[in-house]
């Protein structure tokens, strides 16, 4: 049978050629909040997002941050004997604060195992003087940079129904602007949101491969309970496509993804007890299986139908 590894660039394989081993990335919590909820750019936030943010996995931020990157990495040391680490600053926008305190909260987790950091952010919260930051401590401490940008659609009508609070324009600006420091950018996309089709799924593909980010973390739609999507999903004014569909979606998004583009995600996780609706009451790795079947089946591979770039109408 044809392994995960011939199918598509994961995350796993990447970071063992990048390091040489097992890396574990330790999810960090820190006080902080988003433009889109603060009244900057919006209130309320994106029309999916709980109060917690997407930090259901992090120990509190009442925590010092290395405290947290202490507790978690001896765990999983000891647990499946790794020694190396990338703290992940989850939750929420973590460039969405003074750039002094954003200096020190991630310099303090630079520790002897740590071979990379990795942040979570908006595009909209992207600018010269948090990466000339992130460059400082890349070149201080000898450690990889990693930027997760939340992008969900390509769908700029899409992105407004959801209340994202910024339209492609941003996300391409961004990703231009850590291009220019050399930090790897993975994208955060949700590839059934409602509004969403398989076109979007495609197109979506083909923009992330033109603009060469390192990485991507795709999701499936979770429900949480208090949201304003949850509101619309009991109404019935929004319905969720059936996991034959999405499973269709990814396949497709992965055949016309650049080959080069390292996979993080196929399908995300969420704590079932505050959701309304999580994967279709499957385990994420049962879903995973099921992605990784539909590619050998087809014959499809990651870049399969990349053939758009570079002057196509030239070929």
């Amino acid at each position: 049978m044809i392994n995960s590894k011939e199918l598509y660039r994961n995350y796993s394989d990447y970071l063992v050629e990048r390091f040489g081993e097992k890396v574990y990335k330790i999810p960090i919590s820190i006080s902080g909040t988003c433009p889109n909820r603060d009244g900057k750019l919006g209130t309320g936030g994106c029309i999916f997002c709980g109060e917690e943010g997407a930090g259901h996995e992090t120990l509190s931020k009442e925590i010092l941050p290395v405290e947290q990157f202490k507790r978690n990495s001896q765990y999983i040391s000891k647990r499946y004997k790794a020694n190396k680490f990338i703290p992940y600053f989850q939750d929420f926008t973590n460039t969405y604060m003074p750039v002094e305190e954003f200096k020190k909260n991630i310099s303090q987790v630079c520790l002897e195992n740590v071979v990379g950091i990795a942040i979570s952010t908006r595009p909209d919260c992207i600018d010269k003087k948090y990466l000339l930051a992130l460059a400082d401590i890349q070149k201080n401490f000898g450690i990889k940079i990693y930027i997760e940008l939340g992008l969900q659609s390509v769908n700029y009508k899409t992105l407004k129904k959801i209340n994202r609070g910024h339209t492609l324009a941003e996300f391409i600006d961004s990703v231009l602007m850590i291009k220019e420091f050399g930090f790897d950018i993975c994208v955060h996309v949700i590839l059934n949101l409602p509004w969403d089709d398989i076109e979007d799924t495609i197109e979506c593909a083909k923009v992330l491969s033109a603009l060469k980010v390192d990485g991507v973390k795709l999701h499936a739609l979770y429900i949480d309970k208090n949201t304003k999507m949850a509101e619309l999903f009991n109404s019935g004014d929004i319905d969720i496509i059936d996991l034959e569909e999405y499973v269709d979606r990814v396949v497709e998004f992965l055949a016309y993804l650049s080959g080069d583009i390292v996979i993080q995600r196929l399908v995300g996780r969420a704590p079932e007890e505050n959701t309304l609706f999580v994967n279709w009451n499957r385990s994420w790795w049962i879903i995973k299986d099921m992605i990784e079947n539909q590619m050998r089946a087809k014959g499809i591979r990651q870049g399969i139908k990349c053939d758009y770039l570079g002057g196509k109408a030239l070929k």
